[in-house]
């Protein structure tokens, strides 16, 4: 997999991180750097933590079901994807404006499932592992710290956008990454 497919998947997972960014930046009146680098931290680390998480789990029954990896990888991220795009029709749920580790740490975890998955996907297709969740947790961080700047200025029209062109995102590189395997797609 190479360095443009990896951005392209850390775009997609951290578009959930993203709009919940853009709905904290509603909560507060200005928001603060510090509230800024919170935001981005937690966001960013549990989505580096996660699909390593999920590549130790991968990789330890990689070999039980080899012969049908992509479809567990095509299946996974299909799955997460119209996850991602449901949610984005369902009404956001409101926010408070705390940024404590007991008002974030949810947060961070429930942005970050996906990327467990994603991570048991990239043991199957042996994905340098380092570099794949450095990225994904650097765009995570990035994007997060973007969504409460924007959800601060602009308020919540683009969180359900965000969502849906994650998850599309996210079941066309499953697509791609079935078409590949089955040969139909070089």
């Amino acid at each position: 997999m190479g360095i443009l497919e990896l951005f392209v998947i850390a775009v997609g997972l951290s578009m959930d991180a993203f709009a919940v960014s853009i709905c904290k930046g509603l909560s507060v009146p200005r928001a603060k750097k510090s509230q800024l680098l919170v935001t981005g931290l937690y966001f960013g680390g549990f989505q580096a933590l996660m699909p390593l998480i999920g590549y130790l789990l991968g990789v330890n029954f990689r070999q039980f079901i080899t012969s049908v990896d992509h479809w567990i990888a095509f299946v996974l991220l299909v799955i997460i994807g119209v996850n991602m795009i449901r949610e984005a029709r369902e009404e956001a749920e409101e926010l408070d404006a705390s940024f404590s580790v007991t008002a974030m740490l949810p947060l961070a975890v429930a942005t970050s499932i996906d990327a467990l998955a994603v991570g048991i996907t990239f043991a199957f297709l042996q994905v340098d592992i380092v570099p794949a969740v450095a990225l994904i947790g650097v765009t995570t961080f990035v994007l997060s710290v973007i969504g409460v700047k924007i959800g601060n200025i602009f308020g919540a029209k683009y969180r359900s956008f965000a969502e849906i062109a994650g998850g599309i995102v996210l079941i066309l590189l499953g697509c791609k990454i079935l078409l590949e395997h089955l040969g139909i797609l070089l």
